[in-house]
This record gives structure tokens, sequence and C-alpha cells, in this order.
């Protein structure tokens, strides 16, 4: 496992880290809780030590076994949570504001959760860009890390615009975006902007919700409780959360041509692949897959022992995103 530099906040974390919305134990399905720590710890023998989380992965579940797994473990782990999403799921749509005393009483039910003294880095969860452009949230985070809350902070965003007005914020210490290879833009409009103000970059949904695993067939049918079935048109949510805002049907098609491209083998799968072509852009701190068995994680970790995909792979890859993917994109982008 390599190790890169995570901007301001001056850690040095695992290129492939882990995202645990599955560990919630909704959306993406049952998974016990044993099943999850053998994740985690699988996790950390592979070298990751960063785990992202967020208070709504299953209402507070997920940072409640990450919270048990670091009792567990003596590995220095980075640990990341997200705040107000868990107000928009029990208000069913956003409040006018998010004030301070809620921002406040969402990093004091993380800590315990997680059973840490404060938090590594605390995001906002997709806020509403009017948040994003009024500035007060920020201002929140601002004042929590005085308060010894928090050690730093970010967001968790949907779009180009609204990464770009929080990267305006001096104590912004890291985006999250959804970037994949069916997502490029980033890859011109945002991630300069971010080395250069020295910005960590988390890629969030890198393989589209398993589709750029070159595994699906297009009769594919996903369990009722799963989003990339009750979410698969934005029914629920943002559509760009589940398969990076492509229809199921056309990205199992665009996942074909992306195959010939990267020509997978045994020594390196299209999963890893697709790892790779993210971790390729020096930009990204570390690239975020979940998982729902130990072995995945496993697979997911030898991206980092990859060697680059190459130019000319590169080449082929923008243009398929340009000539064909992009217009199929939906969603905040």
């Amino acid at each position: 496992m390599k190790y890169r530099n995570f901007g301001r906040t001056g850690a040095m974390i695992s290129e492939v880290g882990l995202g645990t919305w599955q560990l919630g134990g909704a959306d993406w399905g049952s998974i016990s809780e044993k099943d999850a720590l053998s994740i985690l710890h699988k996790a950390v023998e592979k070298g990751i030590n960063f785990i992202d989380t967020a208070d709504v992965y299953g209402m507070g579940r997920s940072e409640q076994i990450i919270g048990k797994f670091l009792r567990e473990t003596r590995e220095k782990v980075y640990v990341a949570t997200k705040l107000c999403r868990k107000e928009w799921v029990e208000r069913k749509g956003w409040a006018e504001k998010f004030t301070l005393e809620m921002a406040r009483q969402d990093c004091i039910n993380s800590i315990r959760n997680l059973g840490v003294e404060s938090i590594f880095l605390q995001q906002w969860h997709c806020p509403p860009t009017e948040w994003i452009k009024s500035g007060e949230i920020f201002e929140h985070m601002e004042k929590l890390k005085k308060e010894g809350l928090i050690q730093n902070w970010g967001c968790s965003v949907e779009s180009i615009e609204e990464g770009l007005l929080c990267m305006k914020h001096p104590g912004c210490a890291a985006l999250q975006v959804i970037y994949n290879i069916f997502r490029q833009k980033i890859t011109d409009q945002l991630l300069p902007v971010a080395k250069k103000n020295n910005v960590g970059i988390l890629a969030r949904v890198p393989l589209a919700s398993g589709l750029l695993t070159g595994k699906f067939r297009r009769d594919y049918k996903f369990p009722e409780s799963d989003h990339r079935n009750y979410n698969a048109d934005g029914t629920a949510f943002n559509v760009g959360e589940t398969f990076a805002g492509v229809p199921f049907e056309k990205g199992v098609e665009f996942a074909e041509k992306i195959k010939t491209i990267l020509k997978p083998s045994p020594e390196a799968t299209m999963a890893q692949l697709a790892l790779r072509w993210i971790l390729d852009h020096d930009a990204v701190s570390s690239v975020i897959p979940g998982a729902t068995r130990p072995d995945q994680v496993e697979s997911n970790a030898r991206a980092s022992s990859l060697a680059p995909l190459g130019a000319e792979i590169h080449k082929a890859l923008q243009e398929l995103y340009r000539k064909e993917i992009a217009g199929a994109i939906r969603g905040k982008y």
C-alpha cells in the first residue's frame, strides 16, 4: 500500500481507503456486525489506514461498528465522518438552515459512536447548494474546530460548482467527490484547483456502484432494499450516487467498451484497473470504494501496487467519455 499527503490535514493516508456506507446495513442489503468487523480488520491488514463513514449510514450503525473496531485494533487509523444527512432523512427533507447547535450535537453523537476524543475529519454530507453559497455552515465548522470537537473539516459535494465554492474557504481541508471513468469532467475542472490550494480529494463511487467491475448484465435485478434498485433513477436522492448517474443498462454497455480498453486479466481485474485510473491523478488523496466482503477489500487494495495505465489508455478512455458517456450522465455534476 502506498500513502499520500492528505492536503491541509498533514496526514499521510492510504491511497486506497475504505468507504463504509455498506456497513450501515441499509441501502446495500443486510450485513452482519461480524462480517462488517471482518471487512475493517482486513482493510488494516492490507495497509488501509483511512476509513470514511457518515452518521446517516444505518442511522449511526456504521459509526458504532467502526468504534468497536477501533477498540480492537492497535493500528493508527484515520476516520472521517459526515453530518446533516441524518436530519434530512428524519425530516424527509432539508431544514431551512442547519444551525451551529445541530452541527455540534451531530459531532457529539459521532464522537460517542466512534469512541474518539475528537473527529479527525468532519464533512458536510452533500448539503444544499444554497448552504454552500451562504458559507454559514463553514463558519460552524471553524467554531467546532476551536471547541476541539473536530480536527479538520471538509465537504462532500455533488457538483464541480459546489466544490469550487467550498475551496474559497481557507479552512476547507478536503473535498469528497464522485469520480470515476464515467465522470471525468472533474479531471480538468476541479483537480487542478484542489492541488493548487492543497485541498485533499476523496474519490467516492469509484466503481460506479459496481458497474465498473464489469460483472453485471443488463437483466440483473437488485434487491428492493438496495439503492441500485430504488434509486436507479434518482427517486430517493441524487441519481449521481447510484451508478454515477448513468442509466443501468447503458452503464453495462459502457462498461463492456471500457473493458476492451483496459484489457483486464487475472493479475489486474477491471475493478482494480478502474481504481488505478483514479490513482493515476496525483491530486487524488485516496479512493474510497466500499465492500461487502473481506476479499473485496483485499482486491481493491491491490490497485495501489499496479503500474500507471499509460497515456494511450488514458487517451482512449477520455475519447470514449467525450463521445459517448458524457451525454448519458444524469444528476448534478
